[in-house]
């Protein structure tokens, strides 16, 4: 199996990155004026980011909890069929994000809900599956 090669990023294309991190919304001249290159210059170096794989896409940074969903938590869920995992993934919209890790745990997933009781039949639709373990988030440290 071939493993593309990691493009070399400068300290201008690592600035680009940090500055499209912190604010996507950015115009390319502002982005040019923060990185100290002309709009042209920084417009392309972008392209060939975007080209390469390194930025994959932008999106908008939602508030859950201004939208109701002030409970976070995570689930830990043991072994259990690939499939029927992700379908249940795929059909719960509570799932923030789900990743399929290695270790004692098979998956690890990120949930909004509004509730207790929502909590309660989110990790419910899971345990059928699996043993779970679930944390509440009480305060992200970092979030990106």
């Amino acid at each position: 199996m071939d493993f593309p090669l990691n493009p070399v990023l400068d300290a201008h294309d690592t600035r680009i990155l940090a500055e499209l991190q912190a604010d996507a919304r950015l115009t390319m001249a502002e982005l040019g004026r923060r990185v100290h290159l002309s709009q042209p210059a920084v417009t392309e170096r972008v392209k060939k980011l975007e080209a390469a794989g390194v930025i994959s896409g932008y999106r908008a940074t939602v508030n859950l909890g201004k939208l109701g969903y002030g409970i976070r938590a995570i689930i830990r869920v043991g072994r259990a069929d690939y499939d029927l995992v992700v379908k249940l993934v795929q059909d719960t919209p509570e799932c923030v994000n789900a990743y399929n890790v290695t270790g004692e745990d098979s998956w690890i997933l990120e949930i909004a809900v509004i509730d207790v009781s929502h909590l309660d039949a989110v990790v419910t639709k899971f345990c059928i599956l699996t043993e779970t373990a679930t944390s509440i988030i009480l305060n992200p440290a970092r979030e990106h």
